[in-house]
Formats: C-alpha cells, sequence, structure tokens
C-alpha cells in the first residue's frame, strides 16, 4: 500500500514531542521486555513479556506511516538516543535488580506507554485527525490489557520469596550487582533504626 508522505496538514508541537517520545520509549520497552524475557524463561511471564515486546514492537510499525505523513520519521528518532539508552539500561541498571523489582518495572514501561497514548489521542482529536486519535486508543487498551496481565504475574510472584529476591542476572556481574544493591540496602535499614532509635529517646 503506498503512503502519502509530506501531509498537508502539521502536527502539533505536543503531538510532535510525545509522538518522539512514543518512539524512543517504546523502542527501549521492546528491548528491556526482550531481556526480561529472557531471564524469566521457564516461568509464565516469559509469554507475557514476550507477548509485550511483541505488541509494542507491532505498535511503532504501524505507526510509522501514520507519523510519516506528517514528517516525522520513526526509524530516524530511534535509531539514536533511544536504542543507546535501551542498551545501557539492560546493561547496567537491571543487573541491580532483584526478579520481582524487575517485573513491577515491567509494568511501570507498559502503563507510561499506555498513558502516553491516551494523551496523545487527546492531543490529536483537538486538530479533527480522523486516524491518530482511534490508532491511539486502540493501542492504549491492548497495552493496559498486558500491563494488567504482568501486574498479575509480579503480584503471584510474592508467592513465592526465594525466587523473587533472586537477581534478575545470574551472570557474575549480575551477582556482583546485585550484592552491592544488598549491601546498600542492608545499610539504608541499619541507618533508619537507628534514626528511629533515637526518635525514641
Amino acid at each position: 500500500m503506498s503512503v502519502e508522505y509530506g501531509c498537508a496538514v502539521t502536527l502539533h508541537p505536543a503531538e510532535n514531542r510525545g509522538y518522539r517520545e512514543l518512539y524512543l520509549t517504546g523502542g527501549q520497552a521492546v528491548k528491556r521486555l526482550r531481556r526480561l524475557g529472557a531471564a524469566f524463561g521457564g516461568t509464565p511471564a516469559r509469554e507475557l513479556l514476550d507477548r509485550a515486546a511483541d505488541s509494542i514492537s507491532h505498535l511503532l510499525e504501524e505507526l510509522t506511516p501514520l507519523t510519516a505523513r506528517h514528517d516525522l520519521h520513526g526509524g530516524v528518532v530511534a535509531e539514536g538516543s533511544g536504542a543507546s539508552l535501551g542498551t545501557l539500561r539492560g546493561a547496567v541498571l537491571d543487573r541491580f535488580l532483584e526478579r520481582n523489582q524487575a517485573l513491577r518495572l515491567a509494568v511501570g514501561d507498559l502503563e507510561h506507554l499506555a498513558t502516553l497514548l491516551g494523551y496523545l489521542a487527546s492531543v490529536s482529536e483537538t486538530r479533527g485527525d480522523a486516524k491518530l486519535p482511534e490508532f491511539s486508543r486502540s493501542w492504549e487498551r491492548r497495552l493496559r490489557r498486558q500491563a494488567t496481565a504482568v501486574r498479575r504475574a509480579a503480584i503471584e510472584l510474592g508467592g513465592d520469596p526465594d525466587s523473587a529476591v533472586e537477581p534478575l542476572d545470574n551472570s557474575p556481574a549480575g551477582r556482583a550487582a546485585h550484592a552491592i544493591a544488598w549491601t546498600v540496602g542492608t545499610v539504608g535499614e541499619w541507618a533508619d533504626r537507628q534514626v528511629a532509635r533515637r526518635n525514641r529517646q
């Protein structure tokens, strides 16, 4: 199907920034959810995370021709800082997380995208766009359903506390990062107890 580029109707600046954010954070979320899915291999969460990553990937593919008509090209936006930030987050920050923390943060990623889509639908409606609001609201509903499913899996993980607090990354580097996070948390708990004791005196 041919796509008409360079539509005469320009995006509102709020739309332009919002869709750029969607391309960036959506691309990051796809990479992150795929990494998490691999870490949760052999569990029900694996399928949920993979499905969510696939959905966001399809969302971005379908969005590309819609925004290209307004001279906003998703591939150009996502190939730079989005990919770099996603890689950095996975390579460094996620290594400090426990399994339960990572799964709960995945819920946050999906909720952020769903909320952004709802916001963009409202903005597009203000200029009478016929396609973008319907597209955004449809994907908002889909991502909210998937966020609910991942949230349920995160809650159910609490039924196995030992597994819940295992490091997300079982590599030597991941276990070292997890040990650092655990030590920092232990020191913080000790400091909180000291403050509480002084306040009781």
